[in-house]
């Protein structure tokens, strides 16, 4: 094997660990955050945040020591650039990670993420009614995958019993809205900037937003016990910035579409984790639900030309 070859193959193996280490933080982020607000009684809207405003406040740290630092404040000296960052910081950012905490908080966070990669398909819906796209054979079956894994999932066989409550359901579809709009939005700003700059201060945006309704210096801080502080700690280092990181760094030796499919180890770890270490019951059709919701998550990414999405959580 020549120099070149082993020098290829362990920048591959680092691709591989690091975009599985970020989403496996994803998925487990989930119910970390998930034991944070049904175990500690910690409130949603103090929770994103404080998690928004620190994490974003790592990413701008981490570009500031990489080679395209001159990026963050670039972005702001051109007016439509900083309008768009504020749009997607606001309907994007804020939006995606509050309904998903919020169906977390009510539900449970297998079900909030495996709703939240419902995404894909929303996408490929809107593209469609905007005739962008045309549909073929694959979109008929993703949708089939959609509709029967969401229809296991929240039934889990029966009808007649939601397996989370309604409105956990209600925040994990607009989760999935969300998403989308927050995939189709961030890709142009993507091109122009680095992708730690745009959602580190998206992060920033959408948590100063949230400031005005919850500040995050009003909280009963010795009302929760120092475990707690831990699991908090864990969701916004490992959860967020370090997956995002993590992430955006393995599109470096690996393609986006392999970064994408490895990505769908997050929906496996969140369910994992919730079974497991949460104990939440877990149906045998909730089971099939989830495998038609991978199965959609993998036929999307195989089946797309051209990837548009950045990761998010």
């Amino acid at each position: 094997m020549s120099k070149r070859s082993v020098v290829h193959f362990n920048s591959r193996k680092r691709g591989l660990l690091l975009v599985l280490t970020g989403a496996i933080c994803w998925g487990v982020g989930g119910t970390v955050s998930q034991k944070l607000f049904q175990h500690y009684g910690i409130e949603v809207n103090w929770f994103v945040t404080v998690r928004l405003l620190i994490a974003g406040s790592l990413l701008l740290t981490v570009q500031y020591f990489r080679p395209m630092r001159s990026q963050i404040l670039d972005v702001w000296r051109n007016k439509v650039t900083a309008f768009q960052l504020i749009i997607f910081g606001l309907f994007g950012m804020l939006a995606v990670q509050y309904t998903y905490m919020a169906s977390i908080q009510h539900g449970n966070s297998a079900v909030a993420t495996l709703l939240q990669y419902l995404s894909p398909v929303i996408i490929m819906l809107y593209l469609i009614w905007r005739k962008q796209a045309v549909l073929g054979s694959k979109d008929l079956l993703s949708i089939i995958l959609a509709l029967g894994g969401c229809y296991l999932l929240l039934t889990n066989g029966s009808v007649s019993q939601l397996s989370v409550p309604f409105i956990a359901i209600i925040w994990g579809l607009l989760s999935g809205i969300s998403a989308a709009f927050y995939t189709l939005y961030a890709a142009k700003l993507i091109r122009q900037f680095d992708s730690l700059v745009i959602v580190g201060w998206a992060m920033i945006i959408g948590g100063t937003a949230l400031s005005f309704i919850h500040p995050p210096w009003k909280f009963e801080f010795t009302s929760v016990p120092l475990e707690a502080y831990g699991y908090l700690i864990f969701t916004i280092i490992f959860g967020t910035m370090i997956a995002f990181w993590f992430y955006v760094e393995s599109l470096q030796s690996l393609s986006a579409k392999e970064t994408s499919l490895l990505g769908s180890a997050e929906p496996l770890a969140a369910v994992a984790t919730t079974v497991i270490w949460l104990q939440e019951p877990f149906g045998l059709f909730q089971w099939l639900g989830t495998a038609c919701i991978i199965g959609l998550i993998l036929l999307m990414q195989l089946s797309r030309q051209k990837d548009l999405t950045i990761n998010d959580k």
